[in-house]
Order: C-alpha cells, then structure tokens, then sequence
C-alpha cells in the first residue's frame, strides 16, 4: 500500500510537470488568491508540529514526513508558538501571503528580528520571506498606523514599493497604478477575494475617479504588494497585485476609536488662489471605530469597524487651451478659478471566525461603501457642468478551510453589487466654447453637463472558488502543489448616456467668440431599443502551481493557469439590417457601383470584420498563462539570494468599451452643424441653417433627424477581439545586512492588444489624409462616422527596482524604508486613452516616452520612538517629471508627417532641464511628518493625539500642462501651468485623536 501510494504522488508531480513543460510558451491568469501565510521546515522525522496561534487559540497540526520535511499551509497572519516536541519550541510571526522557513530542530537558531506585538506579551521572530520568485514586498500594521497621510487610503502606502505609484490629483481622486500600464490593470485582493471592476476604470471597484477608499484600513491588518511575475494564483490582472489581509477578532476585546480633521485654515493657498487672491473654503473630516473580541474562547470570534469620510476639496477651472482668455465673453470667463468639491463616504465591515476545530475555519465577511461626491470640475470644466456621483459597493464572503496531515483545502463563496451612477447637476443646454485655431481644442464646458456625463454602470453577481493544497509530496525534493477552480457568474450593467442636455459649440479665435454656435451634439433615442447594455457573464479559471523545494538553496515556482470569459451582449450581438445595408449601399462621393464597403477596403478596412450576426464571435479559448520563477539562496541560510521569472498574465476588456455597439445604437449621438458665417458648410443633412428655435428644446434638434438616421454614430468592435496581457521577466537578489533587508531587480513588462477605438472612415479611394484633412464627412451613408475598436494599445517597459528596509522591532525603536525606481516606457497610446482619432490605425502611433511614470522616483519612509510615549514618523517623495503625451501640429499648410496629417502623437516633458533641490528636476516632491503622543490610562486604555504636516516646504507640485511648439513640431516643450491645479496637497496641517484598548 505505501509503495502504491508513493507511485501515485510521483505520477501526479510527473503529469503537473509535464503540464507546465508543454504549456511553457503559451498564456496565463488567475482566480482564487489566499493572503493566508505558508510555514516550511524541518523536523524530526515523523513528529507532530503544533501551531498555536497566540491571538486567537486556534491551533494546527501536520505531521513531518519521514526525512523529517514538513509544510503548514493556511494559516492567518499572525503571532504562533511551533514545536515539534520538547526542545524545539519557537515563537515567529508569519506575515500576509508569505512562506516561512522555520527548522524546529531541539537548539536550532532562527533568523529574524525579534519584536514585541502590541497587546501580547511575548517576543517573536518575524520570518521574512526570502525564497520567492515574486517581485514585491509587504506594507506592516506598524507601517500603516505611523506612517503620514494624505488620505485615509490604505493603498497610500503601496507606494513605498518600488514600481508602485499611488496618486492624489486635483480633484482628491485617488489611483494605484503599477510600472507604466494604466490603474485597470491592477488587482486588489481582499483575503483572498478579487475586488477588480469589471465595467469601468481604476482597477478596483468603486476606485474610477472616486475621493474615496475601497476598504476601511482600521480593518487592514497588512497586505502585500507584487508588482510582477506573480504565482499562477493571480487573475485578471497585467500589472501590479495588492493581496490584504483583514483583521479578526482575539481572545481579547480589542477597540479603537479616531476623528481627523482639517480645514482651509490649516492649509495653504494653491498657486490658483494666490493668482485669485480668493481662498475657497474646505474641509477633511475623518471618523471611525472598530471592535474585536472571542465569542467562545479560542473557537470563535469576531470583529466590526466603521469608517466616514466628508471633505469638501478646493479645485480650480482652468481652461484647457491657454492665452484665449480674453477671447472669451465675460460671463464665461467668470467661470474660472477656486471651486470645490463636496464629497461623503461611510464605510462598513464585519467579519465572524469560527475554529471548531484544529482542522476546520469558517470566516463570513460583509462590506459596505456608500459615497456621494461632486465631479467634472476642473481643466476645462466649469462648476456650472458639473455631476453628482454615487459610488455603492456591497459584498459578503465566505470561506471554509479544512486542514489534514497531507492537504489542505479551502471554499470560497462571494457576492457582490457594485454600481457608479453619475447624473448631470442641472438641466438644459450646454455650452462648449472651442479654440479653432488648435483644431476646435476644448476651452470649457459651461452649463448643464453632456448627456454622456449621466450613466449607470455597474456589476453583481456570485462567484465560488476551491483551492487544494496537497504538501506532502517528496520526489527530488519537497514539493507544495496547490490547484484551483472558480465559476463566478457576474451580471453587468451599462447605461452610457441619458437624453437630456443637448451641447452647443461655439468658435473661438482671436477675434472673439462667435454669437452663433457652429455645431449642436445630443441624443435621440430609437424607440423599441434600451440605451442601457446588460450582460450576464461567466467567467471560468483553473490554475495549478507547484513550489518546489529542491534542495536547501535552490527553490521552483512552476505555475500555470487558464482563463476564459464569456461576454454574451458582445458575443451574441447582432449589427442591425439597416446598417449593413447602409455599408453596402452606394457611396455617395464614389463612382457608380462603389459601395461604400469597397471604399473602407481601399483604405484597409474590412466590414466583415466587425459586421456580427449572433454567430461569428467567440470568447478567446487560448488564454494559457505559464508563470515559472526560481530563487537560489547561495548559502542555504537566507541572507543572500538570487531570484527571477517569467510569465503571462491576462486582464480582461472593460464592459464600458465593448457594451458600445448596443448603447450607440438604442441612443445614437448626433453633430448636426450650422451653416453660419464663422463656419460655412455645405448644406446637406448634417449642415443646417442656423434657427434659434433650437435653443428652446432638445425636440426641435431631434426633429432635424426624424425618421431618420443621418448623423448617426455607428460602433463596431472586431469579432475577433483579444484579451490584453503582459508578458513580464525579472531578475534580481535579496540580501540581509545585520538588521537591513536590501533587494535589487530589474523587471522587463511588455504589455499588448489593449483595446482601442479608431476613426473607420475613409475618402472614396480609401485615403485617410486629403491635404491634411480626414474623412469625417465620410461617414456610412445616410449615418454618420463609424468608429472601429481594434485591439493594438502596447506598452515596453524597463525598471531597475532597488529598496533597502530596516524593519520595526521595539528593541530597537525605529524603522525606516527606501525605493528607488527607474522606469525606461514606451507607449503608441496615452495612457488615459481608449480612443485614437489622430491617425488611421493604432499601428501608425508611433512609440514615444510613456505618461505613467517618472523616470527617477525616491520615496523613504520612517519612525522613530521618541521620549514620553511619543513616535515621529515621516516620508519623503521625490519624482522627475511625468512626460506629457499631446499631439503636435505644424501649423504651415502643406507640411505633412509621412501618414499624411500635420499632426503627430508626441511626448514633452515638463520643467526644463535645470537640476536642484529648488530647481525644475523634480515634477513631484514632499516632505511629510507626523507626531503622535499616547496617553496611557486606566483598564488598559491608551488615548492618543497626532499631527501630521503634510508637504512641510509647500512645494508646487503642478498638474496642468501647457503644450507649445511655435509650429515647430520637433522643438515642442511642454511647462506646467503656474496658476493651475496641484498633485497632492499645498502645506496642510492634520489634527488626529483617538483611543485604543
């Protein structure tokens, strides 16, 4: 029976080598990631290890293997005692999603930092994860709850990591965004659940141009951030992962409590209301309490927080072309300077965990966000077009882990319900004034938002996932085989537009603004049609990954995982009768028997490329994702190690781009333009005289198109469409220094088939470019443009990745942590962008300097304890600037690029070349502090005052961007606008008290 048991463990490591060999040079992705601790050693041989931990009692057993090998999978971060008999008891701390190695051999040393857990009275050592092909690093509880802040998100200090890049901007919106691939291409997992958005931007849902923060950090015990070459555990996902860790309640009751607070006159004025002369008024409330403790002792649990936000954010209107200021009538000009921006968010969670035995957990956890906030204010958006935005996210989770001698297995149920609704403030006409001597660039918006500015969109559904661990495999060396599986059936929602608010464009130019607008865009629904998509998709992953051990120095991580997703409003779409006719009817500006459909082939255009009947799509199948990566410990005792790896891994295309061809249809958008003396046209359907009735109404625009479909915007995706992914290699060495953690790497990430939208129009001969003109009169007969979306967006990125750390330990009182990153990016698109409008196809973009990232970027964070229970903490951050991606123009006619525009995609970076701490080196730089002072009382309560002084030298860390070239493409400079808006904060004082028990 042994041997027959002992064949059957070779044969399953065999077929899950022989599955990673053969899938070696294909694709990846990943569901179901555990932020649980792993802990590994020896023992002697056939012992029983006990794991206790200390918080909570729960306890956990496996036994050694008969070479004395053993593996613990599963367990909550935290503080235990191990033995494996008399003699060989220790007491470490694992920390979140980490291995430890730990020998529990009578008189065996352990390499760590001893250090003293608040609440507990023992000393533990922290075993630090070493052996890991993983590119990252882990933020501590002591990290979170010392370090300063700018907001109350508990991403903020993932930017501490090197290639990690967590941002403020000018409206308090807050984003995480990894090596130079944009914020959707990030993955926060919240024990172990994926909080990704699966219809709009920002990654996580919620986090698309939000004030707020997707999970209150006093439930945030620690998380872990990897910027690459994850395990195979990871899903939806190309750049960086955030896996977390909540808190759980103790044998203990535990509770803490806090408000911050802060207003306009703890703050400087922004470089707009010094120019202004005029302070807005503002205000930062935060407030929250959280709640732990046993419901039965050493089996039960359970802990509850609850966390406010109310700001009101000063913001500054500036226009979006520079110098036309006195161009522009006064009331419109009044519009600009100081405004502000309310906002609100209550956020709640609960979480219940239950031991019933040493081989059993069972946790059930709910959150709650709720979040009101003014938006759409700001570079070229006058408050009078602003939006109200609500922000809900609801989700409940449960997981039962099962734990034996040999595997380890763990369930995972999940609902969520996740929705952002913006809506116009006000009603009625909009106002766009454009600058036509920049191509009719947008100046401002004034008056009622667009009808574009009012949706709804959102996700919900369940998910379960299982993951099986088995961890007593032994063939050439110890092997940990974890495989999984996920079904999550999620229902998405996207109402794109609403018909209201009809925009009129009026001409700006040097000699003023015109008193008749040269073009009206609105909607006009098609009755029988929903201008809202619905999707009800099903999304599969399986993974399997083997950590394999070979000897004390050299450790495998071999993984691989598929994914597949099914999007039924795009598969099963079908492109109405009327426009394939159109497409094959006569073009109207071609000769006689050229259909229109023979133009777009002239031009490389395929119709039946995009033209779908219900049938012809499919969901990609080859979504094979290998992740494999090594670590060699060069002398078996984890100070010095080698590490590296390659991989796949694949995101997902965002509902929000691929629900456009239904939502375009069921409520077209039309450009119908005015024949004035400012703008002639030719009269046709599109080109009307000017009557001023069609101010009085959206009904007199919409009865211009009555019964018909001229205008008519047409969407079309490729029925071949693809995932994006990235490829990512990395090579690097950890080191340990006396009490110092150093790491050095260098990462290579290419990233690719981005999805993206492109102009199909084309001349009767199929040219792009007549004199310097596209073909936007050009569109399908009897409708307007059509817009293609094509996969084709790339990304090339180089970092060199260096950190040294010196953890926290009581003994020693201070900590402190440093990140340099250089990033070498490219990119053929902006990084905010999903449209490209400015050539003929995405692949004549060239390549130019990336706007992700800085090229040279510090940040070093640190504490100290200082005398009377006080600490001193502070972190300075310091970034060249971030080059501006623009579009630049000769202005001469007759000059041409060799696509045959004048214009061309470039990339200036703003602030000169001079170098110096007060010079224009720097695009960001702040310097922030933070004093805490605890006040020790009776029955264990200690309560605690700090301040935080946030950028302490009110450095201008300047966002708006000015492009000039003098019509001279090549000598174009772009300068941050001096009066505008800011990155972060001016010099801001930050007042908190509170009480722990």
């Amino acid at each position: 029976m042994k041997n027959k048991l002992l064949l059957r463990k070779k044969l399953l490591v065999s077929l899950i080598a022989a599955t990673i060999s053969s899938t070696a040079a294909l694709p990846t992705r990943t569901w179901a990631q555990s932020a649980d601790a792993t802990l590994r050693g020896s023992a002697p041989a056939s012992a029983e290890i006990t794991a206790k931990n200390i918080a909570t009692g729960a306890t956990r057993r496996t036994k050694a293997s008969g070479d004395g090998s053993y593996v613990m999978v599963g367990l909550p971060p935290g503080t235990y005692q191990v033995d494996a008999g008399p003699g060989t008891e220790k007491t470490v701390t694992l920390t979140v999603a980490s291995t430890g190695t730990l020998d529990l051999v009578a008189g065996a040393a352990i390499s760590g930092t001893a250090t003293t857990l608040e609440g507990v009275t023992v000393t533990a050592t922290t075993l630090n994860e070493v052996k890991t092909s993983e590119v990252g690093s882990t933020i501590s509880l002591h990290q979170i709850q010392t370090i300063p802040q700018v907001t109350r998100n508990f991403l903020e200090f993932a930017d501490t990591v090197p290639g990690m890049v967590f941002s403020v901007d000018s409206s308090g919106h807050t984003s995480l965004r990894g090596g130079a691939q944009n914020d959707s291409s990030t993955n926060v997992f919240i024990d172990g659940v994926g909080q990704k958005n699966y219809v709009k931007e920002g990654g996580v849902a919620g986090q698309f141009a939000s004030q707020g923060n997707p999970f209150p950090q006093l439930a945030i015990g620690e998380y872990k951030v990897i910027t690459s070459n994850y395990k195979a555990e990871y899903d939806q996902i190309s750049s960086a992962a955030v896996t977390a860790e909540t808190k759980s309640g103790t044998n203990e009751f535990h509770g803490e409590a806090f408000e911050t607070y802060t207003n306009q006159d703890y703050r400087k004025k922004t470089p707009s209301e010094i120019a202004s002369g005029v302070q807005t008024p503002s205000f930062e409330k935060e407030y929250g309490a959280a709640l732990g403790g046993p419901i039965i002792k050493d089996e039960m649990h359970f802990f509850f927080t609850y966390e406010a936000k109310r700001y009101d954010t000063p913001i500054t209107v500036v226009p979006g072309v520079s110098g036309v200021e006195s161009f522009l009538p006064p009331d419109v000009v009044a519009q600009f300077g100081p405004s502000s921006l309310p906002f609100t968010e209550d956020l709640y969670f609960g979480k219940i965990d239950w031991e019933f035995s040493d081989q059993d957990r069972i946790e059930i956890s709910s959150k709650v966000r709720r979040e009101d906030q003014a938006d759409n204010i700001g570079v070229a958006q006058a408050r009078s077009s602003s939006i109200l935005v609500k922000n809900d996210d609801t989700r409940i989770d449960a997981r039962w882990q099962h734990s034996s001698d040999h595997w380890f297995n763990e369930l995972l149920l999940t609902h969520e319900k996740s929705f952002n609704s913006p809506s116009a403030l006000n009603l009625g006409n909009g106002y766009v004034y454009t600058y036509q001597p920049q191509q009719d660039a947008t100046i401002v918006d004034t008056g009622p938002s667009s009808p574009l500015a009012t949706q709804n969109k959102g996700q919900k559904g369940p998910s379960i996932s299982d993951n099986l661990t088995f961890t007593d495999l032994n063939w050439m060396g110890d092997h940990t085989v974890k495989v999984g599986a996920k079904f999550k059936k999620v229902d998405l929602t996207a109402q794109d537009a609403l018909n209201i608010n009809p925009q009129f464009y009026f001409d700006v130019n040097p000699d003023g603004t015109a008193d008749i607008p040269y073009k009206a865009f609105f909607t006009n629904p098609v009755p029988g049609l929903s201008p809202t998509a619905k999707s009800s998709n099903k999304q599969y992953g399986v993974y399997v990954q083997d950590d394999w051990v070979v000897n004390e120095k050299l450790t495998l991580n071999l993984g691989v995982r598929w994914d597949y997703e099914e999007t039924p409003s795009y598969l099963d779409y079908v492109t109405p009768a009327n426009v394939v006719a159109a497409l094959n009817s006569q073009d109207p500006n071609a000769p006689a028997g050229q259909t229109y459909a023979q133009s777009l082939a002239l031009g490389g255009v395929n119709v039946n490329d995009y033209i779908s009947n219900g049938h012809n799509r499919n969901a990609p199948k080859d979504q094979f994702q290998p992740r494999l990566g090594f670590s060699y410990d060069l002398n078996g005792d984890e100070e010095h190690v080698i590490f590296g790896g390659a991989g796949r891994a694949y995101d997902r295309d965002l509902y929000d781009y691929l629900q456009l061809e239904q939502t375009k249809s069921a409520l077209p958008q039309y450009n119908i333009f005015f024949n004035t003396p400012e703008r002639p046209c030719d009269p046709s359907p599109t080109c009307v005289a000017w009557d001023p009735i069609y101010l009085q109404g959206l009904q007199n625009l919409q009865q211009l198109v009555a019964a018909s479909n001229t205008g008519m915007e047409v969407d079309m995706i490729n029925n071949k469409l693809k995932t994006p992914y990235s490829d990512q290699f990395s090579i690097g060495m950890r080191n340990k220094v006396g009490d110092w953690n150093t790491s050095a790497a260098v990462a290579r990430i290419l990233s690719k088939d981005g999805l993206v939208f492109t102009l199909g129009n084309r001349y009767p001969d199929g040219s792009f470019w007549v004199n310097g003109g596209q073909p936007w009169g050009n569109g399908i007969p009897g409708f307007g443009s059509l817009i293609i979306g094509n996969n084709g967006i790339e990304t090339k990125t180089t970092q060199l990745l260096l950190s040294a750390e010196k953890p926290y330990t009581k003994d020693s009182g201070w900590s402190v942590s440093m990140a340099y990153t250089y990033t070498d990016a490219e990119q053929n698109r902006d990084i905010n962008e999903h449209y490209a409008f400015d050539e003929e196809t995405i692949h004549q973009y060239p390549f130019i300097d990336s706007n992700a990232a800085s090229k040279h970027r510090f940040v070093a964070a640190g504490s100290i304890d200082g005398p009377w229970d006080m600490v001193f903490s502070g972190k300075v951050t310091l970034a060249t600037p971030i080059p501006h991606n623009d579009i630049g123009c000769y202005v001469q006619d007759g000059i041409y690029f060799p696509t045959g525009s004048h214009c061309t995609p470039i990339a200036a970076t703003p602030g000169g070349q001079s170098i110096g701490f007060g010079g224009k080196a720097f695009g960001y730089r702040t310097l922030d502090l933070a004093i805490s002072k605890n006040i020790d009382m009776t029955a264990g309560v200690v309560l605690y005052v700090r301040l935080d002084f946030l950028n302490v030298f009110n450095f201008k860390n300047y966002s708006d961007v000015l492009l000039t070239n003098n019509g001279v493409v090549t000598n174009s400079r772009a300068e941050y606008l001096t009066t505008g808006n800011i990155t972060g904060v001016p010099r801001t004082i930050k007042l908190q008290a509170g009480f722990r028990f």
